[in-house]
């Protein structure tokens, strides 16, 4: 059963385990569950699917109940109007805060504007020797990506040099592997955690949250940060 996190007559949303597919895709031939059939049959009726999350991203996918309002929604994604924010864990110590602008590529070579505003909740440090450092180092950040462009976060952080832990292929292939092999953690640590928007019909400021699962949890016990993702997912 998918976790439901919000429900009325016109939008849910639900907490999509990483692994997922939002629907079926010709580039992911090997899967035969997706988060869209599996919520229109846990729910009895049709389902649409207001954005996008990666298959390897965990966090909260939003989803029209209807026509009507899956265009509304839509269209305050496209206008920009609804605020995203994601957890990571990076490579490194990262700054403090910033703003990546960086244009990224689409399949067919046009260039697309996007913008990735960040901020370090907190660093860790494991002691973990990765080529000529004595230790290894890592960053939990909170992401809010103002447009919303394929693998955005991920290419983003990858292009200043702060990659996703457990990213592939734009992540650093030392330490998926050192995690894979000495903690047997094979997730992209990334998590949509809220999404703020106003309501297409009711005009209501709505807030949804999705707690982190448990293989995001078991790494920020390991770099004993727990306690920092919670506040940062207030």
């Amino acid at each position: 059963m998918l976790e439901i996190l919000y429900h009325d007559t016109h939008l849910i949303a639900i907490n999509k385990p990483h692994g997922l597919l939002v629907h079926r895709s010709s580039i992911a031939n090997d899967a035969s569950e997706f988060a869209l059939q599996q919520l229109r049959d846990q729910i009895g009726q049709p389902v649409y699917p207001a954005h996008r999350l990666d298959r390897k991203t965990g966090g909260i996918l939003l989803f029209s109940l209807d026509k009507q309002t899956d265009q509304k929604t839509q269209m305050l994604f496209q206008d920009k109007k609804i605020n995203k924010r994601y957890l990571a864990v990076l490579r490194g110590y990262c700054p403090e805060e910033g703003t990546i602008d960086y244009p990224l590529l689409k399949e067919n070579g046009t260039a697309q504007d996007a913008i990735t505003h960040y901020r370090r909740l907190a660093t860790a440090e494991i002691d973990v020797p990765q080529g000529k450092f004595p230790t290894s180092r890592y960053s939990l950040v909170e992401a809010n990506p103002e447009t919303g462009r394929m693998h955005q976060l991920r290419r983003h952080f990858a292009h200043i040099m702060y990659p996703i832990i457990g990213d592939r292929p734009h992540g650093c292939n030392k330490q998926n592997k050192m995690w894979k092999e000495r903690f047997q953690m094979d997730t992209m640590l990334l998590h949509a955690s809220a999404l703020t928007f106003t309501h297409p019909w009711t005009q209501k400021t709505i807030e949804i949250k999705a707690d982190l699962n448990e293989e995001f949890k078991r790494v920020l016990h390991i770099l004993n940060l727990q306690s920092v993702a919670i506040l940062g997912n207030r």
